[in-house]
């Protein structure tokens, strides 16, 4: 059912001159960034699960028609505290907005467990106007769901995966410009490694394949953090690396890119690799550092990677991450990392304390770069920065909302989409910048 548009604001300007300006990014614990001008909040008119948390995801997806179409996937509380039931949140270009429960074999609404941080939804759309949603897989067999029309029901198309009976963690997905559809995750629930897979939705034939084990080695496993496709087709990939079975600290941030047109894969450099890769053959953005180790250890205290996101200049990737290294104090700080010289340059973003896993990344294909933040504490908790001469300065993404996690699609009319969970009062919002 249709329902009313959520109420909008824009940060007006006497709000934002009550406010301090912009200051540099390493600062921020100490001064209060300003409001962002021109950013559009609003309330998603329907109630959300805390289980809605993460920082792998991909929830939300564009579409230009007759102006843009939003879609954001979320968890909705279920018929106890330790459920969720999976949805769709259509914002359509006249900011009305309509949900689209996603339906079990029975014709139900789908209801999974809680599990932060594993069990949360990706969505993309794809050239036929197709909406795809895994949902709520930790280890779990495929829990996959589509329309087979725009504005269709969404139900339950799991039997059409490969990989049947494998266990499936952290699926993202997104759209190529030709209406594919590309899809890496985890596969399998092994002791001694889980590697990472990327498969192909083709949209001509309505088909999902392999592509390839990108990734994988005895002792490691593997986590996918994001992935896009540039103009010419080619797949970009974000991934770390953990000591197998599984922990919540990583190591070795990794780079990779997939040309379907030759089936080859390679670095950032445009060197050729053999996959999978493992990590002592992968791009690595981030290496191991003084005092880091391998652990499974879930209260391990030393250097980390634990999530990152990805954007693309052209082809070039852009990389956010956040890294924990010996001398941060246990906080895990934001950085900007980007080729250069056959290597990967870093930037520190913000260090100014401790940050949320949640981060995005865009790009407006100029030289402004956006990175995405979320801090511990505060009233206001999202944050964009952006860099000028190697100093980064931070603003507040979502004033006046007590947003505490983050993903972020840029859509094709040049602006920054934000899908911002406030998990503390069971509500999403939308924003636009």
């Amino acid at each position: 059912m249709r329902r009313p548009t959520a109420r909008a604001y824009t940060a007006s300007a006497a709000a934002l001159a009550a406010l301090l300006m912009p200051v540099p990014a390493a600062q921020a614990d100490t001064a209060a960034p300003s409001a962002a001008a021109a950013t559009v909040i609003e309330k998603v008119p329907y109630a959300m699960d805390s289980s809605n948390q993460a920082a792998w995801w991909t929830p939300v997806a564009t579409y230009k028609g007759r102006g843009q179409y939003t879609y954001f996937a979320f968890n909705e509380p279920g018929s106890t505290a330790a459920t969720h039931r999976p949805a769709i949140a259509r914002r359509d270009p006249d900011g009305v907005w309509s949900r689209l429960p996603l339906l079990d074999r029975n014709g139900q609404q789908a209801e999974f467990p809680d599990d932060n941080g594993h069990n949360q939804p990706s969505v993309a759309r794809d050239g036929s106007g197709r909406l795809h949603v895994f949902a709520s897989m930790h280890a779990n067999a495929w829990r996959y769901f589509r329309t087979e029309a725009p504005g269709g029901d969404v139900t339950d198309h799991a039997a059409e995966l490969p990989d049947q009976g494998q266990g499936i963690t952290y699926p993202i997905v997104t759209t190529a410009p030709n209406g594919d559809l590309y899809l890496a995750a985890r596969v399998g629930a092994g002791a001694d490694q889980r590697p990472g897979k990327l498969y192909r939705w083709d949209n001509a034939t309505a088909r999902w394949s392999v592509v390839a084990t990108f990734a994988g080695a005895l002792n490691r496993s593997v986590y996918p953090d994001d992935l896009m496709v540039d103009a010419a087709g080619r797949v970009h990939l974000l991934y770390e690396w953990a000591k197998a079975p599984a922990t919540g600290f990583r190591h070795q941030l990794s780079y990779l890119r997939h040309d379907p047109a030759t089936g080859a894969f390679a670095n950032s450099a445009g060197a050729a690799v053999t996959t999978p890769v493992a990590p002592g053959t992968s791009d690595v953005i981030q290496e191991l550092t003084a005092g880091e180790e391998w652990s499974i250890d879930n209260a391990y205290t030393g250097p980390a990677v634990q999530s990152a996101k990805l954007t693309l200049d052209g082809s070039t990737p852009k990389v956010a991450y956040r890294y924990r290294s010996a001398d941060s104090g246990g906080n895990f700080r934001v950085y900007y990392a980007y080729p250069s010289g056959g290597g990967w340059a870093r930037q520190t973003v913000y260090a100014g304390g401790q940050t949320a896993a949640a981060l995005g990344i865009t790009w407006d294909e100029t030289d402004t770069k956006r990175v995405y933040y979320v801090t511990g504490s505060g009233t206001d908790r999202v944050f964009a920065a952006t860099e000028s001469g190697g100093t980064w300065t931070a603003q507040s993404a979502a004033p006046g909302v007590s947003a505490d996690r983050l993903a972020v699609r840029r859509d094709s009319d040049g602006n920054d989409v934000l899908y911002l969970p406030d998990t503390a009062h069971n509500t999403l919002y939308y924003g636009r910048r």
